[in-house]
């Protein structure tokens, strides 16, 4: 049987039903719906004192270097679940207008960001890379306030981790991911430029 192929209106209707994919380097994909499902609440954001201070070394964009951000978050050591195919149908999700990255520069150099996919008022971020200090943080911490300013209700990131939960991160029951994702999808946010 040949396997599902990966294209933007799969990915759409999956994050909609609470649903995202991770790939391997065989091709294979497989779709997660963890319980419980961490979640940043965009109120709850912990920006400590040295967290400012190195702000002040970066400017922040969004949506300037999106390819880039997910070549960078897929360049890891250990390996990534980031695939070619990944590349081109999140990039397409992008040209969209569904597909959104925030990027840390400093001197002209992308040295950190992060990038997820935005549906309704929820925003489910994928991946972050840094390679300076904070510099990842930064472009979350931009990005967090970014999703506010304009409306959003829910930002996904997916399972928790020690470094999620230093930033805010929390962990909700499966079913209340679900209906704060159902409530989040019908809001009509404004609008992204």
């Amino acid at each position: 049987m040949d396997r599902l192929r990966l294209t933007p209106e799969l990915l759409e209707a999956a994050y909609r039903r609470g649903l995202f994919p991770m790939g391997d380097p065989s091709g294979r994909i497989a779709w997660f719906c963890p319980d419980p499902r961490a979640i940043l609440p965009l109120d709850g954001f912990r920006v400590t004192r040295s967290l400012r201070r190195s702000a002040k070394k970066f400017e922040v964009t969004f949506d300037r270097a999106f390819r880039q951000v997910m070549q960078r978050c897929a360049d890891r050591e250990e390996g990534t679940w980031i695939t070619p195919e990944f590349l081109e149908v999140y990039t397409e999700l992008h040209r969209r207008g569904k597909g959104h990255s925030a990027e840390a520069w400093r001197d002209g150099r992308l040295v950190g960001g992060v990038y997820g996919v935005a549906l309704g008022g929820a925003f489910m971020a994928e991946s972050m890379f840094h390679s300076e200090t904070d510099a990842g943080k930064v472009a979350l911490w931009k990005l967090v306030e970014w999703l506010r300013a304009r409306g959003f209700l829910l930002m996904d990131v997916q399972f928790y981790t020690p470094h999620l939960g230093s930033l805010g991160a929390i962990e909700i029951p499966a079913s209340e991911y679900l209906a704060r994702l159902e409530k989040a999808l019908s809001v009509k946010v404004k609008k992204v430029e």
